[in-house]
């Protein structure tokens, strides 16, 4: 008799479900990363066209500055609309309806549309990009177990910054191509997203840990590794025999309980990750409007240049991202809280892009480069603050609670683009005319504007750096509540 004939039935069956399952979790990770390459390609999109923009629509520094932030006013609003919406209906189709009209909203501009149609489409691109973190960390929590999130969560995170990294280049050369120009970065980005929609319909799936799937004895049960649905009564004791009470927040995330999420809301933790979010949206904000602008006039790198070291910072930021995903991950294995293992992690990295906003001033040429890519770059972690945030609740609430962390914090991308302009118009900087050179004289008034930005930010940031060391601890908050509205409710 063989080995294999010796091995039960049932243990066969469930073998090759959990391989079948962990095949499908990464296949959906790897498309939801494409997603989020999207996501920010189509955010980089308007700094990559600003100088040509500015330009062919006649646009001062604070107009464009308005327009760049105009892609925020309703990112907020619709992120939390749409989070509190993914508690009730599969986030599959959320991402499919999210995809296509991104894909949508970019042809305006492909045919011909002026400074109003880049301010209404960049406006309606916010409130579809608005829910696109959350919901796609919403997704892909729905595939892993609570200790393997960080990884998975890590890698959708660097989509985002690999966005810049591979559309830049490209789009950089269809601006330039005269053949082609400036509109045809919107037009490609738009069937780019049509094709992403389309094989998303294929194979997106919500996964066996998500708030949708089914429960033990319903008609279909799901396919899981560990076979205790995530949203079943939690139990007293795991089984291993430890009380619910006394199990760290990583072992027992899928087994905590609603809580009111306006309790949520208005803890210290979510405060925290509120304000240290904004300066990261603030770092993203100033990257895709006024970076490419910053590398050509202050750091005088040529044309052909600009779409390469544009890329710069979203690159470490994806390597900070890695990095760190796979520290939680090997931290929270060997039984560290979510607090040292997250956000204590996330916090040191925004002191650390602080300081590196604080020397930009000082510097010029190949130093600038570097330290505007250091602060920038690290200030990509962003999606750590959510992930942290979200082994505070269960998994219903996860959605509602990171995208409202996510809305508020986009403020500082509201902020950004229009402070950025209006700082550098109060310097006395004006755009050259179209076909007209800037000056050395206009290059020295923008730079000044830029740097008393850079001043601001780094104090910012390092404040709340330490602010989340300090308050950033899912660990202690997901304790409270559930002993004051489930143990003792």
């Amino acid at each position: 008799m063989t080995a294999q004939s010796q091995i039960p039935a049932h243990t066969l069956r469930a073998a090759v479900v959990h391989g079948r399952m962990n095949r499908r979790a990464w296949l959906v990770t790897g498309a939801l990363v494409v997603f989020q390459i999207i996501n920010f390609a189509d955010k980089a999109v308007i700094g990559l066209v600003a100088d040509s923009a500015m330009r062919d629509l006649g646009l001062t520094a604070g107009e464009f500055g308005f327009i760049g932030s105009a892609f925020f006013f309703l990112f907020a609003i619709a992120a939390v609309a749409v989070g509190f919406l993914a508690g009730k209906v599969p986030t599959r189709w959320i991402i499919l309806t999210m995809g296509i009209s991104w894909a949508v909203l970019q042809f305006p501009m492909l045919f011909g549309g002026g400074a109003a149609v880049l301010l209404v489409t960049r406006i309606l691109l916010g409130a579809a990009e608005g829910p696109a973190t959350p919901i796609s960390l919403q997704h892909v929590h729905g595939w892993f177990p609570a200790k393997e999130r960080g990884l998975p969560s890590s890698l959708v995170a660097i989509g985002s910054t690999l966005g810049p990294i591979i559309a830049a280049p490209a789009l950089a050369w269809i601006i330039a191509n005269p053949a082609l120009g400036w509109r045809w970065a919107f037009g490609f980005l738009g069937i780019v997203g049509l094709l992403w929609s389309l094989c998303w319909l294929l194979i997106g799936r919500d996964g066996p840990y998500s708030h949708t799937a089914r429960k033990p004895g319903s008609e279909a049960e799901p396919e899981t590794a560990g076979g205790l649905a995530p949203e079943e009564p939690a139990p007293e004791t795991d089984p291993e025999g430890r009380s619910a009470r006394g199990r760290s927040i990583a072992d027992k995330a899928d087994l905590l309980k609603i809580v009111p999420i306006r309790r949520v809301l208005g803890t210290r933790m979510f405060v925290a990750a509120v304000l240290a979010g904004a300066g990261c949206f603030w770092a993203q904000g100033f990257l895709t409007t006024w970076s490419p602008k910053y590398l050509a006039s202050v750091v005088a790198l040529p044309p052909e240049m600009i779409g390469l070291y544009s890329t710069f910072p979203w690159l470490l930021g994806a390597l900070a991202l890695l990095g760190l995903g796979y520290g939680s991950r090997f931290l929270m294995r060997r039984g560290v809280t979510v607090r040292w293992a997250l956000g204590a992690l996330f916090g040191v990295t925004l002191l650390c892009s602080g300081i590196c906003f604080l020397l930009l001033p000082g510097l010029q040429g190949g130093a600038a480069v570097a330290v505007v890519t250091l602060g920038a770059g690290l200030a990509m972690t962003y999606p750590l603050a959510p992930t942290a945030v979200a082994f505070a609740v269960c998994s219903k609430q996860r959605a509602a609670v990171m995208a409202t962390l996510t809305g508020l914090a986009s403020l500082g991308g509201v902020i950004a683009p229009a402070m950025v302009g209006s700082l550098m118009d109060s310097a006395g900087y004006v755009p050259a005319p179209k076909g007209v050179r800037e000056t050395a004289e206009m290059a020295a008034l923008l730079a000044e504007g830029m740097n008393s930005a850079f001043w601001m930010i780094g104090i910012y940031l390092i404040v709340v750096g330490v602010v989340s060391v300090l308050l950033l601890n899912p660990d202690r908050t997901a304790s409270r509540l559930q002993e004051k509205f489930v143990y003792n409710g």
